[in-house]
């Protein structure tokens, strides 16, 4: 019996708006993942902390408020430090085309917009995390 895919959602910074987050949480559940969610106003320490604490295999990291550009490659920034650059990161929310790019650029695997299928980011896991 092959091992589940771990995944820790997450909601980095100030935004207390968790329904996007509580909704994919439930959905990654739903197709056989075991889901860790860290609950709002995580900052990026404790989510990469609890990304290494839970042995996860990958993060998805939800911000409504706008300060995305900032939180999402700081989670990127210390999970590199603490050798845990294994772990993926992929995020959601409202995030501007624009700002994609360089949140790529930064070690974000993956950026989800509003509108995006559960189906979607169910498959984008399921493809690129690799269970040893």
């Amino acid at each position: 019996m092959a091992r589940k895919i771990r995944v820790l959602i997450a909601k980095p910074g100030l935004d207390g708006h968790d329904r996007g987050a509580k909704v994919i949480a439930r959905a990654l559940r739903d197709a056989g993942m075991e889901v860790i969610y860290t609950g709002i106003r995580q900052t990026p320490d404790q989510i990469a902390n609890a990304a290494i604490q839970e042995s996860v295999d990958i993060v998805g990291l939800s911000s409504l408020s706008g300060a995305h550009n900032g939180l999402f490659p700081k989670v990127v920034h210390i999970l590199k430090e603490k050798k845990a650059d294994d772990i993926l990161v992929f995020g959601g929310g409202i995030i501007p085309v624009d700002d994609i790019p360089a949140l790529k650029k930064a070690g974000i695997r993956e950026i989800f917009l509003p509108g995006a299928s559960t189906e979607d980011i169910i498959k984008y896991i399921q493809e690129n995390v690799q269970l040893e």
